[in-house]
């Protein structure tokens, strides 16, 4: 088993791999294009990417992988040769199930241990990226606005000689109000040695500059605005312009939630839980404290209370009196919502910050408990659907993971808003999987067939009345030829049970008599014995008149309704009690009528299969 897992593990974990890495990219590409950077700088960031990206990709290959090996252990039948030799799937499965076990502990220590070094190295490059100014690559025909405090526009370029040809430029570094538009014959633009400055040479140019007004004496619309111009032959402009790449310190990053193990998140959380308890009961009690009715009883008798009408004293007052006491009031209760308001964002971002730990906490645990989840669902849905290679193996583990990121999402945007509490936002994905792959590995050990399609067929066709139809065929060997002079009795039994049950059984039945009975029919289900009895022993006729009349008779199902392994007293309570009830008698009452529909032919049949018989029996006896 090892032997087959293996190479499919590692193949399908260079292909996640690659898919999650080329969705890392494409997310921050644009923070990496025209920078300019080094081959090395890539390659380190691309390397902590990689190790990023590893507890995400590692599920979806054991996910994978497993599909694959017992899809293709059920499809060349190896599967079934196993369990035919007494092997259970379990005990197939179980070298498999150590070595996920060993890979879920494995990828813990690399959450616990490696993940947070990793993560602050890659965001720290990444910001670092991020504030790494842009190759300096003036296009033409349009204003380039990259260089800040400037605005360039150049109608043409020389590429050889790199000249740059009628050029305007809008210099606003010094504020918007000093700005100076300078034009140019030509120019040419050059870096210094030490890439901390572009300088800038222009030749045969103006530069217009507004200036500002000498006096501060009010000015009518017609005063004319005094400004700066400038003609030369040659000028140089010397721009700030850092093109070094700078390394951000990592201190920031390793104080974040992202930068600590499992230690330095319990201390976190326990030391931002203590504060954050503090200055909730701090803001709580300078609430009481800033209230007016604190301050009317006063400290030195709080026991003692006094009762007074303050609309009587606000009427007593003056008019401006009144206005100023107004005044007073709205200035304090707008101080008062900014201080709430100030002391409600300080709460909630401390709060915020404190999720998030427990988050991290937890996914400690949920990323690697998740490929050993993956596997008891890839393994027995393999086992089930016996298809291996890379196409309906991909096709559901494509599905199934897309449905586990969207579940976890939810969880985690749950957990991190505060409407969950972290714990059950991080470990519900986790609860759905384990529900789902305890149904499909119970399903697989009892060779359950639940992606057959004809299975679900016939449980429609079953539901809406219409019965699958039987088969019988012809024997090419037969042992014991049935009797058929002991069978005429039988038959006639038969159809006459079937008329009784017809004339006892109407279609609609009491409510309270059905859950008096709890859904039991015992006796269509004694008739539906007798009918296959009588099937199973003709079946070894050698008539076809026989056998063609034989597969007239319906397949019976359906005929102990909900409810019919409930005691007597549940299913009053269910009757009484619960609405439930009423809707399950109803499809009661349709299936009822479906079992007689399905009687009425089996007394027909039966008659009909009586004629032919004795019609056999005494052209025998003539012959």
């Amino acid at each position: 088993m090892l032997q087959t897992f293996l190479p499919l593990f590692i193949m399908t974990f260079g292909i996640c791999l690659f898919i999650v890495l080329m969705q890392f990219l494409w997310k921050y590409i644009d923070d990496m294009v025209g920078k300019g950077l080094d081959m090395l700088v890539l390659g380190e960031m691309f390397t902590y990417a990689v190790l990023f990206l590893v507890p995400t990709a590692l599920p979806l290959a054991i996910l994978l992988s497993s599909l694959m090996t017992f899809g293709s252990l059920g499809e060349r039948l190896e599967l079934l040769a196993m369990k035919s030799a007494g092997i259970s799937l379990i005990h197939i499965m179980r070298p498999l199930i150590i070595f996920v076990c060993l890979t879920s502990v494995g990828a813990f220590f690399f959450q616990n241990n490696a993940m947070p070094v990793v993560q602050v190295k890659l965001f720290t490059l990444l910001h670092s990226i991020r504030q790494k100014s842009p190759e300096l690559d003036i296009p033409e025909g349009v204003f380039y606005t990259e260089i800040r405090g400037y605005n360039v526009y150049v109608r043409e370029k020389e590429k050889d000689t790199g000249l740059l040809k009628n050029l305007m430029i809008y210099d606003y570094s010094t504020g918007f109000n000093n700005a100076m538009v300078i034009v140019a014959d030509s120019g040419r633009l050059k870096m210094s040695a030490d890439k901390l400055f572009l300088v800038l040479a222009l030749y045969n140019g103006e530069a217009f500059q507004n200036m500002p007004k000498q006096s501060s004496s009010p000015q009518s619309r017609n005063d004319a605005v005094p400004y700066r111009r400038e003609t030369f032959q040659n000028k140089e402009i010397l721009i700030e312009f850092d093109a070094n790449f700078t390394r951000t310190d990592e201190t920031f990053f390793q104080s974040q939630y992202i930068g600590k193990n499992l230690n330095n998140l319990q201390f976190s959380i326990d030391s931002m839980s203590t504060r954050l308890d503090s200055v909730r009961g701090i803001y709580s009690g300078e609430v009481y404290t800033s209230s007016y009715k604190k301050s009317f009883l006063g400290e030195a008798s709080p026991q003692i209370t006094h009762t007074m009408d303050f609309d009587s004293l606000y009427l007593a007052e003056t008019a401006g009196s009144k206005a100023a006491l107004l005044g007073r009031v709205k200035a304090y209760v707008e101080n008062t919502k900014a201080d709430y308001f100030f002391k409600g964002i300080t709460i909630s971002d401390e709060s915020t910050k404190l999720r998030r730990h427990y988050m991290e906490w937890h996914t400690k645990f949920t990323t690697s408990f998740a490929c050993l989840l993956f596997f008891f669902i890839g393994a027995p849905l393999g086992a089930i659907i016996r298809k291996g290679g890379l196409g309906m193996p991909v096709v559901l583990s494509i599905i199934l993971f897309i449905f586990y990121y969207v579940v976890n999402n939810i969880g985690g945007k749950m957990a991190r808003d505060g409407v969950w509490p972290a714990w059950e936002g991080m470990w519900f994905s986790s609860a759905i999987l384990m529900t789902l792959g305890s149904f499909l590995t119970y399903k697989a050990v009892n060779d359950s067939v639940i992606m057959n399609a004809d299975t679900y067929v016939n449980a429609l066709k079953n539901l809406i009345g219409k019965r699958a139809a039987r088969k019988v065929e012809r024997k090419e060997v037969i042992i014991y030829n049935p009797d058929y002079k002991h069978l005429i009795p039988s038959l006639d039994r038969l159809a006459e049970n079937a008329r009784v049950y017809l004339s006892d059984h109407k279609r609609w039945q009491n409510y309270f008599a059905y859950w008096r009975k709890g859904g039991k029919d015992t006796e269509a289900g004694q008739l539906v014995g007798n009918m296959e009895q009588i099937v199973e022993e003709l079946a070894n006729s050698d008539q076809n008149l026989v056998l063609n009349k034989l597969m007239d008779y319906p397949i019976i199902g359906g005929y102990e309704q909900m409810g019919a392994n409930l005691n007597r007293t549940l299913s009053l309570a269910i009757a009484f009690f619960l609405p439930l009830g009423l809707p399950v008698y109803l499809y009661a009452t349709y299936q009822r009528k479906l079992l007689r529909q399905d009687i009425q032919t089996v007394r027909k049949v039966s008659e009909e299969l009586k004629d032919i018989i004795v019609r056999y029996i005494n052209t025998k006896s003539s012959s």
